[in-house]
């Protein structure tokens, strides 16, 4: 039965919108917003899952990799059918957030990050979210975030501890502020030495998604600028005031101007991929593959299948297997070494 003390065009929202930190106007605010989620796996997909649930009007989520029966411990939108399908994370989000709220426009893109296509992905968007599992993609879409002057929400889970902090271009310290540069090999747990756990992810998500609705419905003055650092095992819930960071800091992006990884001064073509004994190549000059043609020239070199979105290439042994996108991207499984996986690439793929 519709609540008659809400417009009935807003009804499904209407336990939402009695908080008062929302209310008509709030919810209003949200589905008339445009969000830019940056990767869909562990965290990204609870954000959009939960942005979808709380109304945003326009989602774009962005995501370079496919479903695996390893991201069900802790990616909340996916399912054994979409590892058997085979069919990349944003695509399988964008099916099933369809089917929980028709009325958000969803713009679901399979691609990597990075300083050539930034901009056009955050150029018509209110806010950006952070759903990324690595530092390089995180400082690119700062320093995009700054060139723009957008709001983004920057977000990491590890173990069972991560922390989430919304960023002001302009107005409040940012990434680099608060890091610098992006850890060195060794200086930081991974997924691989910590692990994650799913109820952590759920923690900080949930972070990522009231900040967003905060950010949406009362701008920069609804939020308090502050790290937000949580521990799901202790448990523990602390929030760090950096309002003074930016000033202290000197920072190269915010406050001198510069752009390195917008502008594509570091930058790797290659990627190890966290936890999956697997790295990602970019050729240096995006192509636009026939994967039709591909599976019928390697159909000989090992067992080849391939949709409309990736093709897989079973190499011989079953050992390594080379997923390869229409633009010219792979991810070789199988070794987490760079230059093997450059060696695999150029071999079965080409220079």
């Amino acid at each position: 039965m519709a609540d008659t003390r809400f417009p009935a065009d807003l009804d499904r929202y209407s336990r939402q919108m009695l908080f008062a930190g929302v209310g008509v106007e709030g919810q209003r605010r949200i589905r008339a917003a445009r969000v830019l989620v940056c990767g869909c796996g562990a965290l990204g997909s609870a954000v959009a899952d939960g942005l979808t649930r709380a109304g945003v009007g326009f989602l774009r989520i962005v995501d370079r990799d496919f479903v695996e029966l390893s991201n069900l411990q802790r990616q909340v939108l996916f399912d054994e059918q979409d590892v058997a399908s085979g069919i990349p994370k944003a695509i399988a989000a964008a099916a099933k957030l369809g089917r929980i709220n028709s009325g958000v426009r969803l713009d679901p893109i399979v691609a990597d990050i990075d300083a050539g296509n930034i901009l056009q992905f955050a150029g018509d968007v209110d806010l950006i979210v952070d759903g990324m599992d690595n530092f390089e993609t995180r400082f690119l879409i700062n320093d995009a975030a700054l060139e723009l002057s957008r709001p983004w929400i920057y977000a990491g889970c590890i173990g069972s501890h991560g922390q989430v902090m919304p960023i002001f271009p302009g107005q409040s310290a940012c990434l680099r502020c608060l890091i610098g540069d992006v850890p060195g090999p060794g200086e930081t747990e991974t997924c691989d030495t910590a692990g994650v756990l799913g109820p952590a992810i759920a923690v900080v998500a949930a972070l990522e998604v009231t900040l967003a609705i905060k950010i949406l419905c009362g701008g920069r003055e609804a939020v308090r600028e502050s790290l937000s650092v949580i521990d799901v095992w202790e448990p523990s819930l602390r929030a760090m005031q950096i309002g003074k960071l930016r000033e202290q800091s000197d920072c190269p992006a915010c406050v001198q101007g510069r752009r390195d990884w917008l502008r594509g001064e570091k930058v790797s073509q290659s990627t190890v991929l966290c936890g999956r004994n697997a790295v990602q190549i970019s050729p240096a000059e995006k192509r636009k593959l026939n994967l039709a043609e591909v599976a019928a020239r390697l159909a000989a070199t090992g067992t080849v299948t391939h949709n409309t979105f990736l093709l897989r290439l079973e190499l011989p042994g079953g050992s390594q297997r080379i997923t390869l996108f229409p633009d010219g991207r792979a991810i070789i499984q199988g070794t987490d070494d760079p230059v093997v996986a450059r060696g695999i690439y150029a071999k079965f793929v080409g220079a």
